[in-house]
């Protein structure tokens, strides 16, 4: 295993420090052996605390990062590893870089500049009063800087990430055929927009299985607080550079000629149905964006009939679209983006968030599935879970602290952009032109969820009414003054006023006594 920080060290000239999201192999780096630097790794209570995580996501970050210490040890780099069980760890990066730099007697700390805003405020801060000079590196991951997203919207009041994305493909030469689109076409998301027929089959997802004993055992002796579950002998998730790489080939050969098809699918009979699950390991860097894309784009060149346009332009999207243009708006508006509550909700979430335990069917099945896997897929975090949280008028915080601890994927940068703005609109329309906000009809016509459930979809009051059809009135009607003026909602108040006044009133008063008692649903 790597070293531990003691008085017996070899002093060095320079500490590097290497997060957790930041395992790059590839990175510039570890290019050549150097005797006179030292990385340092930690396992802290400050990374594990800072909301509550599910077990199998602090799981796979330290099974991760206890991996790659090993392979930077084997290429002869020297290492400085911190475990969360170790009787002197630090507790944060400030104190373990100040602690293992006196250690070493090093004159110069660097880091990689990290992706979340409450690590780059606490790493610009751990030279305070210390000799060494500190410096940063890039990650040499993204497509873009961190702040290339605001200066290409620089002005503008909307953020759209269509056009963003079009100028990402032009950039970058992404699925473009010279100045035009391949095939024609910037989007096809209309295509990509279908309910799983019973006749299709889902292939059984990929699992990685790795007895990870030790990191839980030292959880529980550390004792860290987690929500969800896990099978510590059989552990399924990536986390190595070569699973990554294996998942990405599977996910291409078996999956991506029906992931843009059913990616919005909602079903109960699987849980990663054709979803790549790459994101944890792209998130951690064990893989770059740019590499997955151009595995994707490449096979396609060579065999359009293994996986339509419309799938891979699909999931093309997700990374060079969503996932940076996230990340822009996150660096273009932090840190008051974080405290924006557009709608001034202020309710707490219902207790069955932590349990999966009520009668609605959709959730239920995405939180259980969510408790088990760490993991749903984008459809089941904003049309069910995030459409839930908004109609039910829940504080963004609480929305953002249950996202950021329960998925695997989640971290700052890419969790509150999506789930504080397109998921709950608090930015009030900075990421989205219009809250994602449904009635029982949009999942009833997406997935199987409906059937079989407490609640009928088909009924707007009463008590085996779906909540969200009389919620779903309710939020528009209480932000009426907010809404109105936006172009993309005004069908909503046109049906709402030709609605009997008896209509609307029942409709109020049932959505009043379901907000009284959420948890009781």
């Amino acid at each position: 295993m790597p070293e531990k920080p003691n008085h017996s060290l070899k002093p060095a000239r320079i500490l590097r420090v290497v997060l957790g999201d930041q395992l790059n192999i590839g990175h510039s780096w570890f290019a050549s052996v150097d005797p006179e630097v030292v990385y340092l790794m930690a396992e802290l209570r400050s990374e594990t605390d800072y909301a509550k995580h599910h077990i199998q996501k602090v799981v796979a970050f330290f099974t991760a990062m206890r991996c790659f210490a090993q392979q930077l040890e084997t290429l002869g780099h020297r290492v400085v590893y911190i475990r969360i069980d170790d009787a002197d760890n630090p507790g944060d990066f400030p104190s373990a870089i100040r602690k293992v730099a006196r250690q070493l007697g090093v004159q110069e700390v660097s880091y990689q500049l990290p992706d979340e805003y409450r690590l780059d405020r606490a790493l610009a801060s751990s030279a305070e009063g210390e000799t060494y000079q500190l410096t940063t590196a890039d990650t040499e991951h993204f497509y873009t800087t961190r702040t290339e997203l605001a200066e290409f919207f620089k002005g503008k009041k909307l953020f759209l990430m269509e056009n963003f994305y079009r100028a990402m493909r032009r950039k970058h030469g992404v699925l473009m055929d010279g100045s035009e689109p391949a095939t024609g076409q910037w989007n096809y998301d209309h295509d990509n927009r279908q309910k799983l027929p019973d006749s299709v089959a889902v292939p059984p997802a990929k699992r990685y299985l790795r007895d990870v004993s030790e990191v839980v055992e030292a959880l529980e002796k550390s004792g860290v607080t987690t929500i969800g579950r896990i099978e510590p002998a059989a552990f399924i998730w990536p986390v190595t550079r070569a699973e990554a790489l294996d998942l990405l080939e599977h996910f291409t050969e078996h999956l991506l000629p029906r992931f843009g098809a059913y990616q919005d699918a909602l079903t109960t009979r699987d849980w990663s149905l054709f979803h790549s699950r790459l994101s944890f390991a792209m998130n951690v860097k064990l893989m770059g964006p740019r590499e997955v894309v151009d595995h994707i784009e490449q096979r396609w060149r060579r065999d359009p009939e293994h996986a339509g346009i419309a799938q891979v332009e699909g999931f093309i999207r997700q990374i060079l679209g969503w996932r940076e243009y996230m990340r822009g708006i996150y660096w273009a508006k932090m840190p008051e983006y974080a405290t924006l509550n557009f709608f001034e909700h202020d309710s707490a979430l219902p207790d069955w968030f932590w349990t999966g335990n009520t009668k609605m069917r959709c959730l239920s099945h995405a939180i259980n599935q969510s408790l088990d896997y760490a993991y749903a897929h984008h459809i089941q975090r904003l049309m069910v879970t995030g459409n839930f949280a908004l109609l039910a008028g829940i504080h963004p915080d609480e929305v953002d602290a249950w996202y950021l601890g329960i998925y695997i994927d989640a971290l700052e940068w890419v969790e509150i952009t999506n789930t504080r703005g397109m998921s709950q609109f608090a930015d009030g329309g900075i990421v989205g032109s219009k809250p994602y906000v449904s009635s029982a009809n949009y999942i009833h016509k997406m997935g199987n969820y409906c059937a079989g459930c407490h609640y009928k979809p088909s009924e707007k009051t009463g008590a085996s009414a779906c909540p969200f059809n009389s919620l779903y009135w309710h939020f528009y009607a209480r932000n009426r003054e907010k809404l109105e003026r936006n172009p993309r909602i005004g069908m909503m108040y046109r049906t709402w006023d030709k609605m009997q006044p008896e209509a609307r009133e029942a409709l109020l008063n049932h959505a009043d006594s379901l907000l009284e008692n959420l948890n009781a649903l």
